[in-house]
């Protein structure tokens, strides 16, 4: 084996998370190589050009379109402004209703609100109650996204006394009005959650949307109330708000910096650099061979791609113990999710708000009509169709971020909701539904801001299927997996192995599917090296 083809460290797929993991690895002194699989890095964090022959210059976010909840902490020790992360500003909440008027979520209060005031009082008087109390848990629930997930249920002194210390950090914050709020958030759904608060059902689909995004389950669903929470987290554990928005150049940036930041600090980066399988020798991790045939040797593997690939692909059944392959096997990843891009020749003037409004045009617009629209448009794709009303979370990055297109054109992004899930499986490709399915949505855009079909220019669709078979999303899910309760902490992805560690020793794994995965934070890749670390794990 060659010195060039020997490393202290591998990382597997080079999404945001393995560029995090790999960045930290390499500035803890290891030599560390990220294979990617595709022709450049990122995975759905990812800006393309999509029609450069008609539009040349124009860009979109391909897939994810929001920047979440990376912490500060993480970004200074990437130093990933200095690789060109710049994070912009994006609005709150804006729903133009079909039916007269609009919900707006707005800096200034006044203007809240004023707007659902017009549609009830009562619920402009619980909206800021609502998310003091929001607030108040996520204050809770939110650090945890820091930490490491204990083994729940070991008897081991170790991880009885991991589970004591979480215990004792979280007593100051729990009551008994506490724990009955968080269990109702883990067992509740969004639907039944909102209905403590709020009367009207266009209130109640305006604020479930964030327990629906990217998830299998419409609003009516038990667990819809933690996703919910869980998209209104702010200060995540180290002191400071990590904030929401547009990332200018486009969510490719954010995989540029990070990518950037590994080779400042010394990693290699290989892109079209497909691996086969994942080398061991005695239940230990020693390299990894590639489609190519070539073989990388290392005493440490770190894998971030989807876990169905990870140990079902990577590795043999025989190596892993069987109630481990048993929860990778029925791990759900399910999504239904369709992602438009659009081009459009101009801003789309709303009829309830006709003038400009950065809070608005800049912000995420919410296409959809009332809690009961988006319960039925789950239930149409639960029963084998898409959607006939779909809801969409849009937003127009191009208003902040001029870099995305030139004067005279904008670019939106609409992440859409929901065709069957089995799409993604299916031989058929479904296209003309996925078309009809983008001619509802944008039919409905124009519903509430005249002329906003005539504006499109051009159109891109990605369905279940294609971001499978072009990314390797199985089942379309951005996420790696459902942000449903039984997959969460302790059990994300696999019983006893939460905690970035595998059945395989020297294996570690980051993806999203891990604990504090789902969004663009980089909080696997920089909580599975603090986990290496623990385990003195990395060649100095």
């Amino acid at each position: 084996m060659s010195s060039e083809n020997s490393y202290d460290a591998i990382v597997i797929g080079g999404g945001h998370n393995g560029l995090v993991a790999a960045a930290y690895l390499a500035k803890h002194g290891a030599r560390t190589v990220v294979l990617e699989k595709r022709h450049k890095t990122g995975g759905a964090a990812d800006t393309m050009e999509p029609w450069p022959d008609e539009l040349p210059g124009v860009k979109v976010n391909t897939l994810s379109y929001t920047m979440s909840l990376m912490p500060p902490s993480v970004r200074r020790d990437l130093q990933l402004e200095r690789f060109g992360f710049k994070l912009l500003p994006l609005g709150q909440g804006y729903m133009p209703m079909r039916s007269g008027g609009s919900l707006i979520q707005h800096t200034d209060e006044a203007i809240t609100r004023d707007s659902i005031s017009k549609v009830s009082k009562k619920d402009a008087d619980a909206y800021f109650e609502f998310y003091g109390w929001v607030d108040h848990i996520a204050g809770i629930l939110g650090p945890m996204l820091m930490e490491t997930p204990s083994h729940v249920g070991s008897k081991k002194i170790g991880d009885l006394w991991d589970l004591g210390k979480l215990a004792w950090k979280l007593r100051k914050h729990i009551d008994e009005q506490t724990v009955g709020d968080i269990t109702r958030l883990f067992t509740m759904s969004a639907t039944d959650l909102l209905e403590r608060w709020f009367e009207s059902p266009q209130m109640k689909g305006f604020m479930s949307v964030n327990g629906i995004i990217g998830t299998w389950a419409g609003p009516d669903a038990p667990g819809t109330a933690y996703v919910l929470m869980h998209h209104s987290v702010g200060d995540i554990g180290d002191g400071e708000v990590a904030s929401w928005g547009f990332i200018e150049g486009g969510m490719g940036a954010v995989a540029k910096a990070c990518e950037d930041s590994a080779r400042f600090f010394g990693a290699e980066v290989r892109v079209n650099a497909a691996v086969k399988q994942v080398l061991t020798r005695s239940g230990r991790a020693v390299g990894v061979a590639l489609e190519s045939g070539d073989e990388l040797r290392a005493p440490l593997v770190v894998t971030s791609i989807h876990p169905k690939i990870a140990f079902l692909d990577h590795l043999e059944r025989s190596e892993l113990p069987d109630t481990f392959v048993h929860d990778i096997e029925n791990w759900k990843t399910r999504s239904g999710t369709v992602k438009i891009n659009l081009a459009i020749s101009e801003l789309p003037t709303f009829t309830a708000d006709p003038d400009f409004d950065p809070e608005i045009h800049g912000g995420a617009i919410q296409l959809l009509d009332d809690v009961e629209q988006l319960e039925q448009a789950y239930q149409d794709a639960r029963f084998g169709q898409a959607a006939r009303v779909p809801f969409s979370d849009t937003e127009i990055p191009s208003v902040v971020d001029t870099t995305l297109a030139p004067d005279g054109i904008h670019t939106v992004s609409m992440f859409s909701q929901w065709v069957p899930a089995d799409w993604a499986d299916d031989d058929d490709d479904h296209w003309p539904e996925l078309e009809a399915y983008a001619d509802r949505l944008i039919q409905h855009f124009d519903d509430v801001a005249p002329g906003f079909k005539s504006s499109v220019l051009a159109r891109q669709i990605i369905g279940p299927k294609q971001m499978q078979e072009g990314w390797d999303l199985i089942g379309g899910n951005i996420f790696h997996g459902e942000l449903t309760v039984d997959q969460l902490f302790h059990m994300r992805p696999a019983v006893g192995y939460a905690d970035y560690r595998t059945p395989i020793a020297g294996l570690y794994q980051a993806s999203s599917a891990t604990h504090a995965g789902g969004g663009v934070t980089g909080l696997p890749g920089h909580h599975c090296v603090r986990e290496i670390v623990k385990d003195r794990a990395l060649k100095r």
